[in-house]
């Protein structure tokens, strides 16, 4: 499953997309940050019981869709998937300091950075239920 087996719109296949931006570099960026949240006590008790890899995988086609990539992200809507997780305000705060670390780390431009912003941000109104 992801992007790399098919998953994709347009002509070009993820697998193997070296460039700023691509799939290799939206892969690093998500294992650094699912590595981030585990070890961030704040919120790494919402993901205790997750499969990490399918996790991983969802969040690979969520951000590579988010900066305009090939990729589709076909998981639950976000209202389903985080429903009766009680999560907090502070806790979706958390998770998204924990991708601009990662950010950061493999210097994603500020430009993507907002474009991914801009589409992710939006999502906490079905996220944050408490």
């Amino acid at each position: 499953p992801g992007c790399q087996r098919g998953r994709v719109r347009g002509h070009a296949a993820a697998e193997g997309d070296d460039r700023p931006g691509g799939y290799n570099a939206i892969s690093a960026v998500v294992d650094d940050f699912v590595a981030n949240v585990a070890a961030d006590k704040r919120i790494n008790k919402f993901f205790a019981k997750a499969n990490i890899d399918r996790l991983k995988r969802r969040l690979k086609d969520q951000l590579c869709q988010a900066a305009g990539g090939p990729c589709l992200y076909l998981g639950a809507d976000m209202k389903t998937a985080h429903a009766g997780m009680g999560i907090r305000n502070r806790d979706f705060d958390a998770l998204v300091q924990d991708l601009v670390k990662s950010l950061n780390k493999f210097k994603v431009p500020k430009v993507e950075q907002k474009e991914i912003a801009a589409v992710l941000l939006p999502m906490r109104k079905d996220i944050v239920t408490r």
